[in-house]
């Protein structure tokens, strides 16, 4: 069957989502995804993630960053069923209220948070029960972590030293505090979009999942969207829509699949012979993303996770429990604890997010550092600057120009200033102090600019990636706030790309919600 009511292109967070509840509500639905099944060990044991490098990877790169000293950045992107959220660190954060009731102020109805809280309870499946922010019989599985390492542990009794408060539930009535995270995992698995949204679903028959197929084009017929060319291989085929075409394949590739298709800055299309459908210079603009500092401190103490012969060992059996039990450390999401608090004397809500990770992180992880120690990532949670999506040819297997522009707001680096300091102060505190730890990247944090060229040298992105697609009530916006793109009839676009701020935390959740909240203005759209 070639011909269905919906194609949803990218099975990602949003995508998985979008797609599943379309197909519980009857729709004949057509899912196409770039990547594999990510139905393997790798991806399912949370421990292995460091090593998802491969397969279910981008690995897309940025442009060279003037603020980062001239340094080209890693953009890791999830490809395959569950998109990144496949590949990250399982973190289940939503953002501030204040962030979605700014949506609404920017003129996006209906994204206020009032009114985003109901799908969010909808999509979770949390371990703690319901309550007023939390929902329990969504497929999403939200759980606690049952074997945090004492290094962890300790992280969150040296902030309550400095009188930063705990908090149990980021994700409840305040944001701020102190804590360990809760995760995306289920019975000791990780628990991807494709997990809760697609796998339960592939005996349906209105639901036709396809991956392994690369996108080429959106295929337009006066003014309306009409279906999807892909390849496999060398063999192009078109899918068409009857009802609508739901494009979720990223903040990178949306964008990139958009103007591929005619849709974007009318002059740069040009510069690669792609016909103009429609003008949409917002189209890849407005890139916001987290702009992240790892402190990494090395210590002698063995508790923490570390390359050496103690610590291999201990993680050989651990792979071992957790194959037959599902339990133990290799539950472990890395970023295992952290918070949020505000550094900046204006800010209308935390600034400042902390993951706290029992190793030492180097380039990512990609880069194996000798024996054992904690890092502390600080990121800037409402960044200023803004980058670009561009494309780097006419050919969609060729990654898209991204240029996340980091660091060229002044007020960003200042709030990461302060926010590094403050990671300093409470590696300080006597709770995380017992394991003498030693700075590996000792200056003097008092003086501006020694701190900022450190910054410069080593920060990056934290994997948060928005804003290309940005909906808005404005003629230029991409969307409007029902996520149906301006100049486009029956196309939508749910993913992160979308959000015309960055959130304050990690996307994940947030893009599922999109998701949710896309599948059911295509529901009206094809029942009216």
């Amino acid at each position: 069957m070639d011909e269905f009511d919906v194609i949803v292109i990218g099975g990602g967070s949003a995508g998985s989502a979008v797609a599943g509840r379309l197909a519980e509500s009857g729709k004949s639905v057509c899912l196409l995804e770039a990547g594999p099944r990510n139905n393997t060990v790798l991806v399912k044991t949370p421990g292995f993630m460091p090593f998802l490098r491969d397969s279910s990877n981008y690995r897309f790169e940025t442009v060279p960053q003037k603020g980062l000293n001239g340094r080209i950045g890693y953009q890791p992107r999830g490809r395959g069923l569950g998109g990144s959220s496949a590949i990250n660190a399982m973190i289940y954060i939503r953002g501030h209220k204040w962030d979605y009731d700014n949506w609404a102020k920017l003129g996006c109805t209906g994204w206020g948070y009032d009114d985003v809280l109901p799908y969010f309870k909808r999509a979770e499946h949390n371990v703690r029960g319901s309550d007023a922010y939390h929902g329990d019989d969504g497929p999403l599985w939200v759980s606690d972590q049952n074997w945090p390492n004492p290094g962890s542990l300790a992280f969150v009794e040296a902030a309550a030293q400095l009188q930063l408060p705990r908090n149990n539930d980021f994700n409840g009535a305040k944001q701020e505090g102190f804590g360990l995270y809760q995760v995306t995992q289920k019975d000791g698995e990780r628990w991807s979009a494709a997990r809760a949204y697609i796998e339960p679903k592939r005996a349906l028959r209105n639901l036709d999942v396809r991956i392994g197929v690369s996108v080429q084009r959106l295929e337009i017929e006066d003014g309306r969207v009409t279906g999807v060319t892909y390849s496999v291989g060398e063999k192009r085929r078109t899918v068409k829509a009857r009802g609508a075409v739901v494009l979720s394949a990223g903040a990178f590739n949306s964008p990139q699949i958009l103007m591929l298709s005619g849709i974007g800055p009318a002059a740069h299309l040009r510069e690669y012979g792609i016909d103009v459908v429609v003008d949409k210079q917002a189209v890849g603009n407005d890139l916001q993303d987290h702009i992240d500092y790892v402190s990494s401190w090395q210590t002698a103490n063995k508790d923490l996770i570390g390359d050496s012969l103690t610590g291999t060992v201990r993680m050989a059996k651990a792979i071992i429990e957790h194959r037959r039990k599902r339990t133990g450390i290799m539950t472990t999401p890395y970023a295992e604890a952290g918070g949020f608090w505000a550094v900046m004397p204006d800010a209308p809500a935390p600034d400042v997010q902390w993951h706290f990770v029992p190793a030492m992180l180097e380039d990512h992880g990609r880069t194996k550092v000798k024996g054992h120690g904690f890092s502390l990532h600080a990121c800037v949670l409402r960044p200023e600057s803004r980058g670009t999506v561009r494309l780097n040819g006419p050919d969609a297997r060729m990654a898209p120009r991204i240029d996340p522009n980091f660091l060229d707001d002044e007020r960003d680096i200042a709030t990461l200033r302060a926010g590094v300091r403050l990671s300093h102060r409470i590696a300080s505190s006597p709770s995380l102090a017992k394991y003498d730890p030693q700075d590996r990247y000792p200056i003097d944090l008092d003086d501006d600019a020694q701190l900022d060229e450190l910054i410069r040298n080593r920060a990056d992105t934290v994997y948060h990636p928005v804003g290309t697609c940005r909906m808005g009530a404005d003629e230029d916006a991409v969307v409007d706030p029902t996520l149906k793109a301006r100049g486009i009839d029956g196309l939508y676009i749910a993913d992160a790309s979308v959000m015309p701020r960055l959130v304050s935390g990690n996307t994940n959740a947030p893009s599922i919600m999109i998701g949710e909240h896309c599948a059911d203005f295509v529901t009206a759209a094809l029942a009216g």
